[in-house]
């Protein structure tokens, strides 16, 4: 099983990120994290690293009824989305698989609320 559902954009770094923020967005996602790691690895390491941001994506009801479910599930969440230069003029989208990260919780109403979530991810990848 794999663990992300991904896309390749033909489309430079800034763009992907806003047209993936944007999508997330109209499926009912907002983003309450964005960590720019190649900046974070630069200031901490002094490190040259490729455009990658982790964006943190959460549908407020849904993330509710999961933690309604299973209290401790907010250790796996947001839905972190990976936006990551993927060569000249493309740029790499992913998305955690939801089911595969919530089967690690033994809880079949849990798998239920992770399909749901599942589903809108996979469109908004494939929306791109």
């Amino acid at each position: 099983m794999s663990y992300y559902m991904n896309k390749i954009l033909p489309l430079p770094f800034e763009e992907a990120v806003t047209r993936t923020t944007d999508a997330l967005k109209a499926a009912g996602f907002g983003i309450i994290t964005e960590i720019d790691v190649k900046d974070t690895l630069k200031k901490k390491m002094n490190v040259d690293f490729r455009n990658y941001s982790i964006l943190g994506a959460c549908n407020p009801k849904l993330a509710l009824e999961a933690l309604t479910i299973e209290d401790k599930v907010g250790t796996m969440l947001p839905c972190n989305v990976v936006v990551q230069d993927a060569g000249p003029g493309k740029t790499e989208v992913a998305a955690i698989d939801p089911v595969a990260s919530m089967a690690a919780i033994d809880n079949p109403r849990l798998r239920e609320a992770a399909l749901v979530v599942q589903a809108m991810l996979k469109k908004v990848v494939e929306s791109l």
